[in-house]
């Protein structure tokens, strides 16, 4: 389920745990056979414990503490900027333009960065706010409350667009342009954006359908669908918001990966 380029690219970032020589216990399982257990849940959306052992990718409480590790380590965040760093080297990504949006899950179970959803009868859900750049490749997401308003993640996402690097010269972290609806309608943040070098293009309340700007901002739906393709994803299910935020992180990292795989197989034709 991890081909080898991928497994190339993740090994390195994984934390070393060394083992210990007064009670050493049962041998770790292999780092990769446990990536496959977390690949399949987030691929699946199977719950932790119903992952079949016959597959050989542990328990599923071995993958849950290994997600919620590497996470903790900053193991999805650096796969994520490393990816976008090649994508950059290969002229993949487009810095003339950004968008952004939010979109609505369900959380069944509650937790942490969770309320009464607006959009879905005041159920108890998070929402998934993302940041892409022109093509729908995702820089940045995160994660709140179902009741929170979008506007209010607007200047953290365009803060947390890591430097990325793969060109001489200095990393690029702004876009040129950023697109976005009508629920990010407020003059206040257009002038924080425009304060970070950023043009605002955002469709203002009242205005009649057809602005054109829909020709630019239905790359980060494309993006929202590609995300909630993880059936993980689709709905929430942990109760720790921190688990769920390793998925999404991951998930963003696997998007990218995806591309570059594309890219590397249409220079093969």
């Amino acid at each position: 389920m991890v081909s080898d380029e991928l497994w190339s690219r993740i090994e390195p970032l994984l934390p070393v745990v060394p083992r210990r020589a007064d009670h050493p216990g049962r041998n770790r399982l292999d780092d990769r056979k446990v990536l496959c257990g977390i690949f399949f849940v987030l691929y699946t959306g199977i719950p932790w414990e119903f992952l079949p052992q016959e597959l050989g990718f542990g328990s599923g409480m071995t993958a849950w503490r290994r997600l919620r590790d590497w996470h903790q380590a900053g193991v999805w965040q650096r796969l994520h900027e490393n990816l976008l760093a090649e994508l950059n080297a290969a002229d993949e990504l487009d810095w003339s333009r950004a968008v952004i949006d939010g979109s609505h899950v369900r959380a069944l179970k509650g937790g942490p960065k969770t309320g009464a959803s607006p959009v879905d009868h005041a159920r108890t859900g998070s929402k998934h706010h993302l940041i892409t750049e022109g093509h729908g490749i995702p820089l940045a997401v995160s994660l709140t409350g179902g009741n929170r308003n979008d506007v209010t993640q607007l200047m953290p996402l365009i803060d947390q667009i890591p430097s990325v690097r793969g060109k001489r010269g200095r990393p690029r972290f702004r876009p040129e342009k950023l697109y976005a609806d009508r629920g990010y309608d407020h003059d206040k943040y257009r002038v924080l954006v425009r304060a970070k070098g950023i043009t605002p293009l955002i469709v203002r309340r009242g205005s009649e359908h057809g602005s054109g700007l829909g020709v630019h901002r239905w790359v980060v739906e494309q993006t929202f669908a590609l995300l909630h393709w993880f059936r993980r994803l689709r709905i929430r299910w942990e109760i720790r918001d921190d688990i769920h935020e390793a998925f999404l992180s991951l998930a963003c990292a696997i998007i990218c990966w995806r591309r570059l795989r594309n890219l590397s197989l249409s220079w093969e034709f």
